[in-house]
């Protein structure tokens, strides 16, 4: 099996995931979140996953078998490693967004007596 199709079953949940909160949140009206944050974010994200996996790879700390990788690489690391860092950058939000806890719909008002 390459690693490639080891990430594969994660990425699929994590794009259902990421299409289920969508959904769900335009049926909430929630606030839409800037665009700009998000790809602030993701890129930091995706930078420090490079950075620190090049240096990872580098000082022996992790191999992978070259013969199950695709042969694409960000420095050292192959692109199959960045996978993990997608994933969580999809699965995280979506994840905030299911599982929130929404208030009942009488709580701020006072109990008749």
């Amino acid at each position: 099996m390459t690693y490639w199709g080891l990430n594969v079953p994660f990425l699929a949940v994590t794009a259902v995931a990421g299409i289920v909160a969508l959904v769900v949140r335009r049926r909430r009206r929630a606030p839409r979140a800037s665009l700009a944050h998000a790809a602030l974010v993701a890129g930091i994200l995706l930078v420090m996953t490079a950075v620190f996996d090049n240096v990872m790879i580098g000082i022996g700390l992790v191999g992978y078998d070259e013969a199950k990788i695709s042969g694409v690489f960000v420095g050292i690391a192959p692109l199959e490693d960045f996978a993990y860092a997608v994933a969580a950058l999809v699965l995280l939000p979506s994840l905030w967004v299911l599982l929130e806890r929404r208030p009942a719909p009488n709580q701020n008002e006072r109990p008749s007596r």
